[in-house]
């Protein structure tokens, strides 16, 4: 019997849930605390033919594939793939599957809750009234003005229905365009849309893909709102526009650097609203993302695997 690997689960999410059933009887290993590097990660996996990994913190280099000689599998708990060096683990015969599609419904309802959130300065005029003022803010009303998504997969889809569904026109870009989505260029998206938002995965192509070049296409009181990767953003370029108020605002679930530094920019400006890259994490989401992560483990074991990214 293969050992499985889990060597990353905290916060927990696998051990306490009801996915993790489906793996009694197997071989299986679970770390309730995140390598602390490298050498700790190789000594956690190093005898083991599958790894189920929870957390994004936890890199799969060349270096550590090189020294886990056995290792066959990386069944991947979400879409992301941006911390496994995928031409190494293809080139050692190592399977990468994820969950694509499990937590779109989760992202998509968070990036509405962070459009409204920001267009109506929820996080702001709240902190005023605790305050003892107020505010008679003029904010903008949604209804009739343009949704531009950038990235049209499942989550992006989602997110065109819930615009659609407050009376947001939609257009969008993306490498595989939907015909339910109408498509335009990647500059007019900027140009055009009175909220930009991001929904494409993070990869060598689209790494630092949104510059100030495009920011600066951006109407004076449009919004940017990023629940995808923060390496697909140049953060310096975004804080430069929302600082002179080039641009009216933004929202963000998603950073360079994860947790977010102390001394981040983004702290001291009034016009953002930040979470901590939770947009996915809902019970429901949670507990299908875990069990496809299962599953795709039971059909490579079956000889007929799922979900592969390489």
């Amino acid at each position: 019997m293969p050992l499985i690997v889990i060597p990353d689960d905290q916060p927990a999410v696998m051990l306490p849930s009801t996915a993790y059933s489906k793996l009694t009887g197997f071989d299986v290993r679970t770390y309730a605390t995140r390598p602390s590097g490298p050498d700790d990660l190789v000594d956690r996996i190093g005898d083991a033919e599958i790894v189920i990994n929870i957390r994004s913190t936890t890199r799969f280099t060349v270096d550590v594939m090189e020294r886990c000689p056995r290792l066959r599998l990386i069944s991947i708990w979400g879409a992301g793939t941006d911390h496994v060096e995928l031409g190494v683990a293809k080139a050692r015969s190592i399977l990468v599957t994820n969950t694509p599609g499990v937590s779109a419904i989760a992202v998509a309802e968070h990036t509405l809750a962070l459009i409204l959130s920001v267009s109506k300065q929820i996080v702001s005029v709240d902190r005023q009234v605790r305050e003892g003022e107020w505010p008679r803010a003029m904010v903008s009303q949604l209804r009739g003005k343009t949704l531009g998504l950038i990235g049209t997969g499942a989550i992006g889809r989602e997110v065109a229905e819930l615009g659609r569904a407050i009376g947001m026109q939609v257009i969008g870009w993306s490498f595989h365009p939907p015909a339910e989505i109408k498509s335009v260029s990647f500059e007019d998206v900027f140009k055009r849309s009175d909220v930009v938002s991001v929904h494409v995965r993070q990869s060598p192509d689209t790494l630092q893909l949104i510059r100030r070049e495009h920011f600066e296409l951006m109407k004076a009181d449009a919004i940017f709102i990023n629940t995808a990767r923060g390496g697909i953003v140049n953060e310096s370029d975004l804080v430069d526009v929302l600082r002179i108020g080039r641009i009216a605002g933004a929202g963000l679930d998603v950073f360079e650097s994860e947790p977010l530094r102390p001394a981040s920019p983004f702290l001291t400006l009034s016009n953002v609203v930040l979470t901590p890259h939770a947009a996915g994490i809902t019970p429901e989401a949670t507990e299908a993302g875990l069990a496809l992560a299962i599953e795709n483990v039971f059909s490579f074991l079956q000889g007929r695997p799922r979900n592969v990214v390489v």
